[in-house]
């Protein structure tokens, strides 16, 4: 069994006054590490201390405000607050940052032990090696500081994890974040954290598909471009064949195989509350910091890197020459790097990808997700034949081809229709609201059935910005109309095409209040709806760039059915 911290460990993680003995120097570790491999608790990285600095911030504080909703205000403190590597304050930190993203219902005590015991049975760790899931990147195993039996641990979380979530076929990074969370906490406490960000809905933490790798790696060639066009331009001139490709693919071990690990743990500290943008940001940080080094360290001159590149960058990260505080500082000094701008880049990247078909990774091809080969079980499609006034089993086959790859892996299921909830705005919210993503299927009087994919929850029409106001518009670019009847046609986000800035008309996906509802905007409305669902209209609108989705424009609604996934 692991070990578990004293009734202490409150008062312990909250004295964040650095190192004070000798003999205290580790006690920040867990017993699976092997501390004397971390050699590096000078703290180099801190300012020197003039007396005058604000205290660091304890995770009683920081708990505290995630209790009152002030997710910023906790941003803020773990951007700004260099605790040493060795600062107890993680053993509760890092489960609590990681706990707020679990959708699941909370995990009944012992639940893991006995997840343990049903893969392995028995909940004694082994001693000979256990086979690691095939979504594991068996280059990448990095244990860093963990002794053989803190690797043999990790090797188990991954197990467990791999059974209790079979959606997971390809996550290269899971197996460093779960060494990474061993350093601070029990085994337990690593798989809770590890369910927490898997199971994310809100923020993205670890890529579980191949093509979402793919989509991730590609995105951040893409900010790449537009952020460090001095760094992309002198590589390409160095090295006139260079494929950015090869080098991108490989850009997430620049953070986790390549950092020193004072680096690695300050990085995570924000990791853990903000999600992948963290290390969109250190990324853009450590190719403007190699260019720099490039035209000024005779270790990094085009002849010495121009054969490797890819190479050549991770071996600058170990010697990397700023400190941790000052390598976040610059990540997060980097502006025009919006949540919504890199969600728009991913999206975008990930539709052109499914509308290939065919993943490219250099010369070399992946393998499709399994994902996207996946149909409605037998028993979907007999429950929508029973129950759907709109749908026949060949448009929903058809509607299946459109979907967001991901989304395909999970089972459709009805969550509204007038046929049996009524015709009330009002029921339509109870029903729909905190589900997500959605798709509105409208069959008109005149039998005509069109309608679209909402990305976003209906239920953001409350969410109010930074200055109290409601948005009026939400979603992202995943959203997309279709028509079924008389004619199928697919109406995508017009920003797929190309990255060229088209304005906020183009960017009007849904909006919704207790009178309407409404998706696409910009010249006309692609779908509105009045409070009594009988109702409504169509145009062409610059969001989509469609065509009115019935002919005469306005209609009378018989259907409408909303359907959710279930598993989501």
């Amino acid at each position: 069994m692991p070990y578990h911290r004293g009734g202490d460990a409150s008062s312990q993680a909250d004295k964040l006054s650095g190192i004070v003995e000798e003999s205290d120097l580790y006690e920040g570790f867990a017993p699976h590490v092997e501390t004397s491999e971390i050699k590096t608790l000078d703290f180099y990285n801190l300012p020197k201390q003039t007396g005058k600095e604000p205290a660091l911030r304890s995770h009683t504080e920081i708990q505290q405000l995630l209790q009152q909703g002030k997710k910023r205000d906790v941003k803020n403190i773990l951007r700004e607050n260099s605790w040493p590597i060795n600062s107890p304050i993680r053993s509760q930190l890092w489960p609590t940052l990681c706990g707020q993203h679990q959708t699941k219902q909370q995990m009944l005590d012992g639940f893991y032990w006995e997840m343990v015991h049903q893969v392995f049975g028995t909940t004694e760790l082994s001693e000979k090696p256990i086979m690691l899931p095939a979504f594991v990147d068996a280059t990448h195993c990095l244990p860093y500081h963990l002794t053989s039996t803190g690797r043999a641990v990790a090797d188990r979380i991954v197990n467990v994890l791999g059974y209790d979530c079979p959606d997971i076929t390809y996550s290269p990074v899971l197996y460093p974040i779960t060494s990474i969370l061993l350093h601070f906490m029990s085994e337990e406490e690593a798989y809770i954290c590890l369910a927490g960000l898997v199971g994310s809905k809100e923020k993205v933490f670890i890529n579980q598909t191949k093509l979402q790798h793919e989509v991730t790696w590609k995105t951040v060639m893409q900010i790449a471009k537009k952020h460090t066009k001095s760094a992309i331009s002198y590589f390409q001139r160095i090295c006139p064949g260079l494929k950015l490709e090869r080098v991108f693919m490989d850009w997430c071990w620049w953070i986790l195989a390549g950092l020193p690990f004072q680096h690695l743990v300050r990085i995570m500290d924000c990791y853990f509350h903000e999600g992948i943008k963290v290390l969109y940001r250190v990324a853009l940080v450590i190719l403007n910091l190699f260019h720099k080094e490039c035209q000024s360290n005779n270790e990094w001159s085009p002849d010495n890197i121009k054969n490797d590149i890819g190479n050549a960058l991770i071996k600058f990260c170990k010697k990397i020459p700023v400190s941790p505080a000052k390598l976040l500082h610059a990540a997060f000094s980097i502006r025009g790097l919006s949540t919504q701008y890199i969600s728009r880049i991913f999206i975008k990247t990930e539709m052109l990808l499914k509308s290939r078909s065919v993943l490219n990774s250099g010369s070399k091809q992946l393998i499709k997700s399994r994902s996207s080969d996946n149909l409605p079980t037998s028993q979907s499609q007999v429950n929508i034949q029973m129950m759907s006034h709109t749908l026949t089993i060949r448009e929903l086959f058809t509607l299946w081809s459109w979907l967001p790859v991901r989304i395909t892996m999970y089972q459709p299921v009805l969550l509204y229709t007038t046929e049996e909830h009524g015709c009330s705005l009002t029921t339509f919210y109870v029903r729909v609201e905190q589900h997500e993503p959605t798709l509105l299927m409208i069959k008109t009087c005149n039998n005509e059935v069109f309608g679209a994919y909402c990305s976003s929850r209906w239920f953001e029409r409350n969410v109010k910005d930074d200055k109290g106001q409601r948005q009026a518009y939400f979603g992202t670019g995943e959203t997309f109309l279709f028509s079924l009847y008389p004619e199928r046609a697919k109406y995508p986000w017009v920003g797929i095409e190309g990255d060229k800035d088209l304005g906020h008309s183009s960017e009007l996906f849904m909006a919704a209040d207790s009178k309407m509802i409404t998706i696409g905007g910009g010249e006309g409305q692609a779908i509105w709806m009045d409070e009594n669902i009988r109702f409504g209209k169509t145009d062409s609108c610059k969001t989509f760039n469609n065509p009115p989705l019935c002919p005469s424009g306005d209609f009378e609604i018989r259907v409408l059915e909303v359907y959710g996934f279930v598993g989501i």
